[in-house]
């Protein structure tokens, strides 16, 4: 049988081609640091790469998604602050204008830095995060959260929604309150009731915000207490039926249905003094009220009373305000927290995925320079070789 020469030719190319082909992949591969470059060079190696990768890509968005939220959540603790800090600096004002030695252009004085303070609040109220979005604006991040409204009060535009972000697998964590829970939905009075002088008030007597001693003897709804004389009271519920009385003495202690409230000074007979159940006020009316009865002034010893009484009831207003920028800021830092922790558990997995690919995939570089070694002295033999068997011809003899 004979072989042509031009077989011969095709033959030792593509022998050369191939040796060329397997030393440029090892090359490659050395280059990479990869033993697996595509699925044939090991089908379950590259499947479970795969997964593996998936699972990266994964964390890594986690991972984003978490620097996103803590973003958010930081600037919101800010703001929380910087809000803790304007209700402190109102209630200082607020005790300084209940003192008695005060004039009503003190006073005036006291309402005009209040009110300079009621708008550094609401322009905390709407404060946006890095991305333009307003932080206390629930869903509606894109809408101003805080405006006045034509009555002059402060209303809130925002929704009730929450955004929860996956951080982790199974792992949610809301990046934002709304600012209806924040600003506007403050227990009113002690949490229980409220109490206020009647604007008829003939007397000097101051009532204090009350407390609740026995929680499961309050009876919720509307009370009056009136002075049947300069030294006796009673206590009567929305149907006019006396619930409790006794004899006043200036500070004593008036309780009845596990409530307990007192009253300092000289009350007249007459005067009356309201006690109900509370609901929620937002801060900002409180400021608002604040302002209002600075305003007004004091010229006498009723109208003082009751302006003590305003005042005692808006530190008792104020302190609830504190309280719930307390908690929210403590709600806050926990998630925080739960980032913080989330963030190391990622990066722990992270380092395992990469550990498991690297075993998987990775090149044992001492084996692979020896294949390339070896490779590389196969392709130079096969050149020498073809060179020479290249130069076998008759032509050559002639």
């Amino acid at each position: 049988m004979r072989i042509a020469t031009s077989a011969i030719y095709q033959m030792k190319v593509q022998a050369l081609l191939d040796q060329q082909a397997a030393l440029a992949k090892t090359q490659n591969q050395i280059a990479t640091g990869l033993r697996v470059q595509t699925p044939a060079d090991d089908p379950v190696a590259a499947a479970q790469l795969q997964d593996l990768a998936r699972a990266q890509a994964q964390e890594e968005q986690f991972a984003k998604n978490s620097t996103a939220v803590t973003g958010r959540l930081q600037t919101e603790e800010q703001a929380l602050a910087d809000a803790e800090g304007v209700i402190q600096r109102a209630r200082e004002l607020v005790v300084q204008a209940n003192t008695a030695t005060l004039s009503d252009s003190d006073r005036q004085s006291i309402a005009t830095e209040l009110k300079a303070r009621l708008d550094e609040l609401l322009s905390i109220a709407n404060r946006r995060d890095s991305n333009g979005e307003y932080l206390f604006a629930g869903y509606s991040g894109g809408s101003l959260p805080f405006a006045r409204g034509a009555s002059g009060s402060v209303g809130y535009a925002g929704d009730t929604g929450t955004r929860s972000v996956q951080v982790g697998t199974g792992l949610f964590v809301q990046d934002s309150d709304t600012g209806k829970r924040v600003f506007m939905d403050i227990a009113a009075g002690n949490g229980v009731f409220t109490t206020a002088a009647s604007a008829a008030n003939t007397g000097s007597g101051v009532i204090n915000a009350g407390s609740v001693t026995n929680r499961a003897a309050w009876v919720p709804g509307a009370f009056t207490l009136s002075f049947t004389t300069g030294t006796t009271w009673q206590v009567t519920d929305s149907s006019n039926a006396v619930v409790a009385s006794g004899n006043y003495t200036s500070g004593g202690a008036i309780a009845f249905n596990g409530a307990q409230l007192s009253i300092t000074g000289v009350p007249a007979a007459g005067d009356t003094y309201t006690v109900a159940s509370a609901g929620t006020r937002d801060v900002f009316s409180t400021l608002d009220g604040i302002v209002s009865t600075l305003q007004a002034g004091a010229s006498n010893d009723a109208t003082r009373a009751q302006l003590n009484s305003a005042l005692n009831g808006s530190l008792q207003q104020l302190d609830q305000a504190s309280q719930q920028q307390l908690t929210v800021r403590a709600q806050v830092g926990a998630r925080l927290s739960t980032l913080d922790d989330a963030d190391g558990t990622r990066q722990s997995e992270l380092t395992n995925l990469q550990t498991s690919a690297g075993q998987l995939g990775g090149l044992d570089y001492a084996s692979a320079v020896s294949k390339m070694s070896q490779q590389t002295v196969a392709l130079q033999a096969a050149q020498q070789s073809f060179a020479t068997i290249a130069k076998l011809s008759l032509f050559n003899y002639l």
